[in-house]
């Protein structure tokens, strides 16, 4: 694919030790790197900058709130959108694999699937594979579809999120994008990709408050797009 296409979104909150590395790591030649940063007080956006990405504020705390934060900073020519963390968890050298089926034409969004491809021991704790498991098997109960995993790193057209019209600001995010795109027929996939420990400590999956507050968040989501039904794209 044509990286002049292509812009990517990366949420940030007190990522000073990570983000550079993260940006560094991103292949050459893309449109536009956007940081929304969700109200570090560290030095995470001067090192964001300084590694040539665009800094933005998402003052507004929560995961998706950050996202659409960066969404809204986007260039008109960015075509497809390509999201991922701040915390190095990711690999971000993978983003052509998760592009490919995208430029081939046989997808609108791409999840990167850390069950299918390789987790390093220890970068994904008990809690979160639990969580994994339990929100992608109920998916599969309600709407028909076997996704393997929530995961951050993904990309998708411009025009499937403006279809989607992202609302949740929090940690639904991932799961409402993923519940919209099968309500709306978009075309998924997902493509194994590299996880590692992340830099630094978990700001969910690290806390007991934090898993509890986005499982409940995430099946709730579910739940609630169900129930809803498909709302028009």
């Amino acid at each position: 694919m044509d990286l002049s296409r292509v812009g990517v979104v990366i949420p940030t909150l007190d990522e000073e030790a990570s983000i550079g590395l993260v940006l560094a790591a991103l292949p050459a030649g893309l449109r536009q790197v956007v940081v929304a940063d969700n109200g570090s007080t560290d030095r995470s956006a001067e090192v964001a900058r300084a590694a040539g990405a665009q800094v933005v504020s998402a003052p507004e705390r929560g995961y998706g709130a950050a996202c659409l934060a960066g969404l809204a900073a986007l260039e008109s020519g960015v075509e497809v959108v390509a999201f991922l963390d701040a915390d190095r968890s990711d690999h971000p050298d993978e983003l052509p694999s998760l592009l490919q089926p995208v430029s081939e034409g046989r997808a609108d969004m791409v999840i990167g699937s850390r069950a299918l491809g390789h987790a390093e021991p220890g970068s994904m704790l008990p809690q979160q594979r639990f969580g994994n498991w339990l929100a992608t098997r109920l998916i599969r109960v309600l709407f028909g579809h076997r996704y393997t995993d929530l995961g951050p790193f993904r990309v998708i057209t411009r025009e499937a999120l403006e279809r989607i019209g992202m609302q949740d600001r929090t940690y639904g995010w991932t799961v409402e994008m993923q519940v919209r795109a099968l309500q709306l027929g978009l075309r998924v996939e997902e493509v194994p990709v590299s996880y590692r420990r992340r830099v630094g400590r978990s700001k969910i999956a690290g806390t007991v408050r934090g898993t509890l507050g986005a499982g409940v968040k995430i099946i709730g989501t579910v739940i609630g797009l169900r129930l809803r039904g498909p709302a028009a794209g």
